[in-house]
């Protein structure tokens, strides 16, 4: 991976031009097309100021600045090109203006490469109204504006202006704005950051859905000015990427709406200032997610990256890539890593069954990360088992190898031309066991 040897200040006036985009292959078979018979699944280069991301591309997920249980150098060793941190919990603790007097989040982690903040949109959603980290739902029955998980107390409500909510950790009440989202962001440093959206589930009704579009759009283009005022401000930083959020749930119609709305988009005071690349989020149906993501990829502009927020199955990377999204987060791999549950070519295995006990090989023999090369499933099983702090950092060198190599794997059917012959041979083998 390209990185500069120098993560700190510079001297230079930060620009859009330090951010880039180029596509340089498309899936030509094997893939969605967009209205106007396009391939909209491509591999390209995302330029940053801290190195090149390869697309397609799984990025890591380093919540509070760290990739549980392992080292930023083990990150790159297993192949991560970027990590995603998470604004919301940098806010809250140690604070974004501290990350800030560090050097921004590369310099305070220790990682020379790309970074990315969400908005601390996603978690209104999932801490506010007690749905965890649940992406993908299912559309069982609808309720109220005000829908939240069973048993849960509301910790977040919505306005116009933006989001009041209480703190997880200490119960203090803080308040988000798009002002505030683009502000922290800023301060903690990341090449990519994502404006601040309104993330619904799929139980909300179908009018709080069109409304909520429409708010995040408002809420669009307050970030766009705010970043421009950040930008013009923060002169000893590198330009700082930013990224629109399609929402829209399920909706044809409302995807299609917000992915040409942002495409269009221009600050009311930054006239000049738009979109460097956009994220798709939101809940969404399972079994819906290559149609849902193509009705945005559709939409889009094809010289602009597009990111999916919180996805990392199998099944769901190649439906991604294939409706042509660029690059992917989720905390998954690290977080079932540390619970044992192990991925392989044939499926999940769980390390602490006793069918792993005397098991004197690789969890995954077919794997070639650094766990798989040195340790036997035996070995991991017994780590488990005595709640050994190495087990979750083995199983989280595996996991997530397991899936930036197979983003690895994808990026290069599509330059080869054998996507389709790599998905049924992937998805074969795991649906077999």
């Amino acid at each position: 991976m390209d990185r500069v040897s120098e993560i700190g200040p510079t001297q230079q006036q930060p620009s859009p031009a330090d951010f880039g985009f180029t596509v340089d292959h498309r899936l030509e078979s094997g893939g969605a097309r967009g209205s106007d018979g396009r391939p909209l699944g491509r591999a390209g280069t995302i330029r940053t100021p801290h190195g090149d991301i390869q697309t397609p591309a799984f990025i890591p997920v380093g919540t509070k600045a760290t990739v549980k249980a392992t080292l930023p150098e083990t990150v790159a060793e297993l192949g991560g090109q970027a990590v995603l941190a998470n604004a919301y919990h940098l806010f809250l603790q140690p604070g974004s203006d501290i990350v800030d007097e560090a050097g921004g989040l590369g310099r305070i982690m220790n990682w020379p490469g790309p970074t990315f903040t969400d908005s601390g949109g996603f978690q209104v959603m999932s801490l506010g109204v007690g749905f965890k980290k649940v992406i993908s739902m299912t559309e069982q029955a609808y309720s109220d504006a005000e829908v939240i998980a069973k048993t849960k107390d509301r910790l977040a409500h919505v306005d116009e202006d933006g989001v009041t909510f209480k703190s997880f950790i200490n119960g203090d009440m803080h308040r988000f704005t798009p002002e505030v989202s683009m502000r922290i962001q800023h301060q903690l440093g990341a090449d990519i950051i994502f404006a601040f959206d309104e993330c619904t589930t799929l139980l909300n009704t179908r009018p709080y859905q069109e409304d909520s579009v429409l708010r995040t759009e408002r809420w669009a283009i307050r970030c766009l000015d705010e970043h421009a005022r950040q930008t013009a401000e923060r002169t000893h930083r590198p330009y700082q990427a930013l990224f629109g959020v399609v929402q829209g749930a399920q909706y044809e119609d409302l995807r299609r709406q917000a992915a040409r709305g942002l495409a269009e988009l221009r600050g009311a005071e930054a006239a000049e200032q738009e979109f460097d690349g956009f994220g798709i989020g939101g809940a969404l149906e399972k079994s819906q997610l290559g149609t849902i993501v193509g009705w945005a990829t559709d939409e889009l502009p094809e010289n602009k990256p597009r990111h999916l927020l919180g996805i990392s199955e199998p099944d769901d990377l190649f439906a991604g890539i294939a409706a042509g999204a660029d690059t992917f987060d989720c905390v998954a791999p690290s977080r079932q890593a540390r619970g044992g549950t192990m991925y392989s070519e044939h499926g999940r295995i769980n390390a602490k069954a006793s069918a792993q006990r005397r098991r004197f090989e690789p969890l995954d023999p077919e794997c070639d990360c650094y766990t798989c090369e040195n340790y036997t499933a035996a070995y991991l099983h017994h780590l488990f088992k005595a709640n050994e702090m190495l087990a979750s950092t083995l199983a989280t060198i595996h996991n997530e190898r397991y899936i930036v190599r197979l983003v690895e794997r994808i990026r290069s059917s599509i330059v080869e031309g054998s996507f389709a012959e790599l998905r049924d041979e992937v998805l074969g083998r795991i649906r077999k066991r």
